[in-house]
């Protein structure tokens, strides 16, 4: 099982049965589609996998498309969770982009089918699928702007990171575990955080001109 998942089971069990619920249809959508694909992943799949039935399926859930929708919203935000650990705001940005951006990618490389599924998979959801996606890129922006803008600066400037700027290293980034997938890096994402760190550092200084 995921680690993603694992963390989200076991977070969930503690709050009661019906949340329980909730984590592990997200965890037998994740073991499903690990195993068909999300086009031939059926109700039936994700309840059998879930161990409950399809009555508990359809009180959280109306389509097999909001259960992935589900899923890839708590699996981004545990990676955006591990990236703000990563982060110390009380020193300077620069110093704190390798860091984080090595978080970001070891968090996504420890479960390369669900990488797959969160990365690939969304975007054959037409409409739904790009407004969640939107959704979390929007937050991830969003931290990254905060973060960077309000870390020590040591003396110097502070950068000034707007939001289209941040939205643009989000969507580098992106492109950058999108293209790693392609050719079969899925595991190797630590090659990721020397062109990820450049980016961010780059965009940073420009906004500083």
């Amino acid at each position: 099982m995921s680690d993603t998942i694992e963390k989200t089971v076991a977070s969930k069990s503690a709050e009661g049965t019906e949340s329980e619920h909730y984590a592990r249809l997200l965890q037998g959508m994740a073991q499903a589609v690990a195993v068909k694909g999300y086009a031939d992943t059926t109700i039936a799949d994700i309840v059998r996998e879930a161990a409950v039935s399809r009555r508990t399926f359809y009180e959280h859930f109306s389509t097999k498309t909001e259960c992935l929708i589900a899923l890839y919203e708590t699996a981004s935000r545990l990676a955006l969770q591990a990236v703000s650990e990563a982060f110390d705001p009380a020193q300077p940005w620069h110093a704190q982009v390798e860091q984080a951006m090595t978080a970001y990618f070891d968090y996504l490389a420890q479960d390369p089918v669900l990488l797959r599924t969160l990365f690939v998979e969304i975007l054959g959801l037409g409409m739904p699928g790009l407004a969640a996606r939107r959704r979390v890129n929007d937050e991830i922006a969003n931290f990254i702007q905060v973060a960077i803008n309000s870390s020590g600066t040591e003396g110097g400037p502070a950068a000034h990171l707007t939001s289209e700027m941040a939205m643009t290293v989000v969507g580098g980034i992106n492109e950058l575990v999108l293209q790693a997938i392609e050719q079969g890096r899925a595991g190797d994402l630590r090659e990721l955080v020397a062109p990820a760190t450049r980016l961010v550092r780059a965009v940073a200084a420009e906004s500083q001109r």
